[in-house]
C-alpha cells in the first residue's frame, strides 16, 4: 500500500503539470503533497480490517470513506465522489472513474486467492463505481498486485491482463508524445500497469509513470501499488515518503502492517 502512497505523493504536483520525462530533479519534490487518492487508499485498508470482525466489506468501505471524507474534505474529491460524502444515504453513482482502481491496492494484502482478490474489489468499488469499466479497472489493478504478491514473472502478469481485462499493445515514446489527461478507469488503468511492466524497478516505474503524463497522481498510484508487490521499496524511499504523511494517516499506514495477510 505504501507504493500507492509514494506514487501519489510524487504525482502531485504534475497532475496538471505534466512534464513528459524521467529526469525531474526530486522524486520527492518540496512542494509535493498526498492527495485524496492516499485518504481513500488508508480508508480502503481501515474498511479491510474492520470487515474481518463485521464482516460486511460493502458497509465499512462506505462507512470508512465517509469518516476520512470528513476528517479530510479539502481534497479535491471528485464532483460526484463528494456528493456521495456528503449524502446521508449514499448510493452508487455509475462511475467509471480512475478512482476505483486508486484506492484498492490494500485488497490485496487480505486476499488469500484470486476468488477473494475479485470479492474484494468488488465490495469496496461497487459502493460508488458500479459501472462495468468502474469494477473492472479496480479488478484489474488488484489481480496484478495479487499476483505479484505470490512471485508471479511480469509475463504473467500481462498475459492475464491481456486475456481477461485490457490490451496493453502500447508504445512507451508514443505514450509520450500522444497520452493526455484523462480520468477514466479504461484510460489510466492500462496505462499504469503498462508503466509497470516497463520499468527496472520500483523508483523507475514511478518516474515512467510521470514521463507519459496524464492524471499523474492516480495513475502513479496505481503504477506504485503494483510496483511496490513486485519489487519492494528501497527503505529510504520508504522513511521519506512517510515524511509527507500526517499522525493519522501514519498511524492508520502502521496498523495496516499489522493486520494484512
Amino acid at each position: 500500500m505504501l507504493g500507492a502512497i509514494i506514487g501519489d505523493i510524487v504525482g502531485s504536483i504534475y497532475e496538471f503539470n505534466n512534464i513528459k520525462t524521467k529526469d525531474f530533479k526530486y522524486f520527492f519534490d518540496p512542494m509535493a503533497h498526498f492527495t485524496d487518492d492516499t485518504v481513500m487508499t488508508i480508508a480502503i485498508s481501515n474498511a479491510l480490517i474492520k470487515a474481518q470482525k463485521e464482516k460486511n466489506l460493502q458497509k465499512e468501505a462506505v462507512l470508512q470513506m465517509h469518516r476520512y471524507g470528513h476528517l479530510y474534505p479539502d481534497m479535491s474529491y471528485g464532483t460526484h465522489f463528494e456528493l456521495w460524502l456528503k449524502s446521508k444515504h449514499p448510493k452508487p453513482y455509475h462511475s467509471y472513474g480512475n478512482g476505483a482502481a486508486m484506492r484498492v491496492s490494500p485488497v490485496a494484502y487480505f486476499a488469500h486467492n484470486i476468488e477473494e482478490v475479485k470479492k474484494f474489489s468488488y465490495d469496496v468499488t461497487s459502493v460508488t463505481h458500479n459501472s462495468n469499466e468502474g469494477i473492472k479497472g479496480a479488478e484489474a489493478v488488484a489481480i496484478s498486485i495479487f499476483m505479484a504478491l505470490q512471485g508471479k514473472s511480469k509475463e504473467e502478469i500481462k498475459q492475464h491482463i491481456e486475456n481477461n481485462y485490457y490490451s496493453l499493445d502500447f508504445n512507451y515514446e508514443n505514450l509520450k508524445k500522444e497520452y493526455k489527461f484523462n480520468e477514466t478507469c479504461q484510460e489510466t488503468v492500462p496505462q499504469a500497469i503498462y508503466c509497470f511492466l516497463i520499468s527496472k524497478d520500483f523508483e523507475d516505474a514511478i518516474r515512467t509513470g510521470i514521463s507519459i503524463g496524464g492524471d499523474s497522481d492516480t495513475l502513479c498510484t496505481i503504477t506504485g501499488s503494483i510496483a511496490e508487490a513486485f519489487y519492494g521499496i528501497p527503505e529510504n524511499l520508504k522513511q521519506s515518503a512517510l515524511t509527507y504523511l500526517d499522525d493519522q494517516l501514519k498511524k492508520d499506514y502502521n496498523k495496516f502492517l499489522k493486520y494484512k495477510v
